[in-house]
């Protein structure tokens, strides 16, 4: 009875043993292949594409100076008159041009160290503004002002708010097809990589699309724009 009970306890002993062995084999096993999947490889892929604006925004500001307030915005609504003439002769839709509020200013009001008296008490700007989709159009007016200019209409420009802006609202339809391409290119690297460390490509680990960025292609060109993305992705590799 004795030495069943010590067969037992031994025969038990053994499946312990036996299955912690299994065991170990097993985590051990798990072990390796999670250390085979710790090995990735980070790569990018970059799409660029060039377009041209579809929207044109023209500020045309415009001075006039003068003693007398009632004089003074008579001028500004005749330089006013002629400006919106002048675009829509030109092709310019009438809906695609507004008219800002003048700004006047007081000269008088103002002081000054030499205590000298400005020639024109009131310095009034306006701004004549064209929002169009019509691009080609709006360049090809933009190159005769100067006929405006030599019918007495005193222009004034070089500040940050006066700059003709040209804007491209198209992105949404090109996302699709660029952020392809990028994630394409990204891939393209990492096969590359993994052909010449002797590996294979596995599955994306993570993946991170970057911001669109739309910006003139260069100085003289600020109509035709650059769209970039660059995608980051991380893939597993393996032997």
């Amino acid at each position: 009875m004795r030495e069943s009970g010590i067969e037992s306890a031994m025969v038990l002993g053994l499946c312990l043993l036996l299955g912690l062995l299994g065991l170990g084999f097993l985590l051990g096993e798990s072990a390796v292949r999670v250390k085979e999947y710790e090995r990735t490889v980070v790569v990018k892929g970059l799409s660029e594409r060039e377009y041209p604006a579809d929207v044109v925004i023209w500020p045309i500001r415009f001075s006039e100076a003068g003693d007398e307030l009632t004089a003074l915005y008579e001028k500004l609504d005749e330089s006013a008159g002629k400006i919106r003439t002048f675009l829509t002769s030109n092709g310019i839709d009438a809906a695609d041009i507004t008219v800002s509020p003048p700004d006047v200013t007081d000269k008088w009001a103002e002081q000054y160290s030499s205590g000298r008296r400005p020639e024109f008490r009131y310095i009034a700007m306006q701004t004549v503004t064209v929002y169009s989709q019509d691009v080609k159009g709006v360049r090809k007016v933009m190159s005769r002002l100067s006929e405006l200019g030599k019918r007495g209409i005193a222009f004034t420009g070089g500040r940050y708010g006066d700059q003709v802006e040209y804007l491209f609202t198209r992105l949404n339809e090109i996302k699709p097809a660029m952020i392809e391409e990028a994630t394409r290119k990204a891939r393209e690297v990492a096969e590359k990589f993994a052909a010449d460390s002797n590996s294979r490509l596995g599955k994306i680990k993570r993946a991170r699309q970057g911001q669109f960025s739309i910006t003139p292609r260069d100085r003289n060109n600020p109509h035709i724009k650059r769209v970039r993305v660059v995608s980051t992705v991380e893939y597993y590799l393996s032997d």
